[in-house]
């Protein structure tokens, strides 16, 4: 079943989400609107029927922008849910097939509240396009400086990846940039640290080994957790953990890792277009590459050369 949804967003930066109704499936829950694709009908013009039966507005397609397409299946129903930015309507948007509507900052919503399937939307919408990673032989004050610099520059998303360092060196070490990430509304993740990720209520990078090895997702919804991936599989345990979002890697060659083989943008497109959450591009890339990342179904791309 292929199902749209419309991602309104409005001037403020807010966007629009409808409560499901009573007699629904997952009644009470919030989504974005839109629905089925019938057959025969084109996704586009779907979501312009949906979003005049849903909401009462006439939407402008030349405002469409895609966000992702998030593969679900709630018990025996499977379906692929494909979600489109709007920019621009005619009309107030009005509850015609919800039980209410509310616009909502991305940040201040709930995770929880969200129908499953919906919980990657809202992660792409809050996600940059950059996610840097601090090199791997940086001491914990070069990692800050460069952590610091990469803040000023406008990166909003970090990795804090030291394995040079002790873990209480690490952990240190990102408690004294907590200040300046909340000035900034920038988010760290700890690599591998779930405990130090508890204790400072940051996020956390999971390696592919700790996808193997844990039943549950180790932070609250309210702390992000990422994930090293390397093939589907690894995509899929990341998305039945609740992860966030995940990289993709080697997409190019890299010095650090020369025996790896690179995927290449093609195998990169499909594997990220069949995730089911955000997925960033990695390994041998820079800022420069975010384009090609966006054509093939990427969030953006992440890096540590290129970027710190």
């Amino acid at each position: 079943m292929h199902v749209m949804a419309g991602v309104l967003l409005d001037g403020a930066g807010r966007i629009l989400i409808a409560q499901r109704p009573p007699g629904k499936h997952l009644a009470g829950m919030w989504e974005f609107p839109g629905g089925k694709v019938e057959p025969g009908e084109a996704p586009l013009a779907a979501l312009e029927r949906e979003l005049d039966e849903e909401l009462g507005i006439a939407v402008d397609p030349l405002s469409f922008e895609d966000l992702i397409r998030v593969p679900w299946t709630y018990g025996e129903r499977s379906m692929l849910l494909e979600a489109v930015v709007v920019r621009a309507w005619t009309g107030e948007p009005r509850a015609l097939d919800a039980a209410a509507i509310a616009w909502r900052l991305p940040w201040d919503i709930d995770p929880a509240m969200l129908a499953p399937a919906d919980r990657p939307i809202l992660a792409a919408l809050r996600l940059p396009e950059h996610y840097p990673i601090t090199p791997a032989d940086a001491s914990v004050a070069h990692a800050s400086t460069l952590l610091r610099a990469a803040l000023a520059r406008g990166e909003r998303l970090l990795q804090w990846r030291l394995p040079g360092v002790t873990p209480g060196e690490a952990r240190a070490g990102a408690e004294g940039l907590l200040p300046e990430l909340g000035r900034f509304g920038a988010r760290l993740l700890l690599s591998r640290d779930v405990e130090g990720a508890l204790a400072l209520g940051t996020g956390v990078h999971l390696s592919s080994a700790q996808l193997r090895e844990l039943k549950q997702r180790p932070l609250p919804l309210g702390q992000l957790v990422g994930a090293s991936c390397h093939d589907p599989d690894e995509l899929a345990l990341a998305s039945a953990l609740g992860c966030d979002f995940a990289t993709l890697s080697p997409v190019e060659g890299t010095a650090s890792h020369p025996d790896a083989a690179p995927l290449g943008w093609p195998r990169f497109a499909k594997w990220a277009e069949n995730a089911s959450l955000p997925v960033y591009a990695l390994g041998g890339l820079g800022p420069a590459d975010l384009p090609m990342a966006r054509m093939h179904a990427g969030q953006g791309v992440a890096g540590i050369t290129g970027f710190m």
